[in-house]
């Protein structure tokens, strides 16, 4: 099988040497996505906000590769402060439909002001 990148507009691009998304088959991985508006490249201060615009990258770059958040068994999330996991929870429960997503929870150092990264693997029926 070939691997192939996604590449999308509807995020921000990348800040290295990486896709935006890859696919192999049916896997389709989203890179870790800040909370920056792809139009603007502003970050909310709020952790709330920042996590519904991951999760509207994260979006964005599977749907590149051809998948949804429908698609996602498993999210890395990379928060700043565990005080923050609440409101990241919530925003979750609000996006993701039962059965969850699997998910890792980590507290990191994260620069430019971001609170939450967020990355996904998805599998893509078909």
């Amino acid at each position: 099988m070939r691997r192939r990148a996604g590449q999308t507009d509807h995020a921000p691009p990348p800040a290295g040497a990486y896709s935006q998304s890859v696919r192999i088959g049916a896997l389709v991985h989203a890179a870790g996505q800040g909370g920056q508006d792809p139009a603007t490249g502003e970050l909310s201060p709020d952790i709330t906000e920042q996590t519904r615009q991951c999760l509207r990258n994260v979006e964005a770059v599977l749907a590149a590769s051809g998948a949804t958040l429908g698609d996602v068994i498993r999210c890395g999330v990379f928060l700043t402060d565990i005080d923050d996991f609440p409101a990241m929870n919530a925003v979750f429960e609000e996006v993701f439909e039962q059965p969850y997503p699997a998910r890792t929870t980590v507290v990191v150092g994260l620069a430019g002001g971001m609170r939450v990264e967020i990355d996904a693997l998805a599998v893509v029926e078909g």
